[in-house]
């Protein structure tokens, strides 16, 4: 009997701290920073809550997310760095200019892409399948879709040869959006005018630039289009010098947009909590590949194509995922 105590004993010296560290464990409670260009909340951060559901995580039961909201890209270093003394355990970024910002504020804390338009070119990640570093997550590999949105500007305008293209500066991927236009519009015997402004203050002029050189479309950058401001304000002055245009996510049509073709946007932020869940159970972020959008949808708007005169063919219309009347 004095054996089956001793050993009892012993066992409850040596295993108490093993539960006790269990249990520890088991309450952690994991901060996750959000970082947008974005104005303020929107269906991105509830399809990212949403995902992170879906793998067993509650917002303060075992996570906690802090969200910072730049509104543009200027105070993305300042917010980066804030969140970055929140002594995060994974940080979270969505948009090219705002990965870049995390980027540059950590080289330790895991960095997920919500999005990014090119990592490789922008220089986020080594590679797709080796990213290396701290940084991984999701490509929309936007900046190569430029052939297609010229094909479908030239299948709906087959007279177009000139095609503005309106990008943000402060975003570091829009040479390379503004590369590959051009060079696409090369194949289609097309001209591109690149209008590169600083922020939605500068739409008004850069409208009465286009009208000017006579440019027949136009092409936004995806930058604009996250904004819903600046999306439906790019729609209304693009209606009212009956102005075809293009961009990338169905929102910008919803807003009043000619056409988007491009990935989902909301399937990106879904798909992120994946990394998330997979870098707190241990992977480390520059051994997990960045994925790719498979996925495309076009959508016309109608409406719109009325209001500006323009007839899209049936051509067109039947490879529509989306068609707005």
């Amino acid at each position: 009997m004095n054996r089956k105590i001793a050993v009892w004993l012993l066992a409850t010296i040596f295993l108490t701290p093993v539960f006790r560290a269990k249990a520890q464990q088991a309450r952690k409670i994991s901060r996750i920073g959000y970082l947008t260009v974005r104005a303020g909340p929107s269906d991105r951060e509830e399809a990212f809550q949403q995902g992170l559901r879906e793998l067993g995580y509650v917002e303060g039961q075992n996570i906690i997310i802090e969200y910072r909201f730049a509104n543009g890209t200027d105070r993305l270093p300042e917010m980066a760095a804030e969140l970055v003394h929140r002594k995060l355990d994974i940080f979270v970024a969505e948009a090219t200019p705002a990965v870049q910002a995390a980027k540059n504020a950590t080289r330790t804390i895991p960095i997920v892409m919500a999005a990014a338009a090119d990592p490789v070119g922008s220089g986020l990640v080594a590679s797709l399948a080796r990213p290396g570093g701290n940084i991984t997550g999701l490509s929309l590999i936007l900046p190569e879709l430029a052939g297609k949105r010229l094909e479908l500007l030239r299948e709906v305008l087959p007279r177009v040869a000139r095609v503005a293209f309106l990008a943000h500066g402060g975003s570091t991927a829009h040479r390379l959006f503004v590369k590959e236009a051009q060079d696409a519009a090369e194949r289609f015997g097309m001209q591109i005018q690149p209008l590169v402004i600083g922020g939605p203050e500068e739409f008004e002029g850069a409208f009465s630039a286009m009208i000017r050189e006579r440019a027949g479309a136009l092409v936004v950058h995806p930058f604009f289009v996250i904004v819903p401001e600046q999306r439906r304000r790019i729609a209304d002055l693009a209606t009212k010098n009956r102005l075809p245009t293009v961009s990338d996510f169905m929102e910008f049509a919803d807003a009043g947009g000619l056409m988007s073709y491009g990935p989902n946007s909301l399937d990106p932020i879904r798909r992120a909590a994946v990394y998330v869940d997979k870098i707190l159970k241990g992977a480390k972020p520059g051994d997990l590949p960045v994925e790719q959008p498979t996925k495309f949808e076009l959508v016309i708007n109608l409406k719109t194509a009325k209001q500006i005169g323009v007839t899209i063919p049936q051509t067109v219309l039947y490879r529509a995922d989306k068609v707005i009347k």
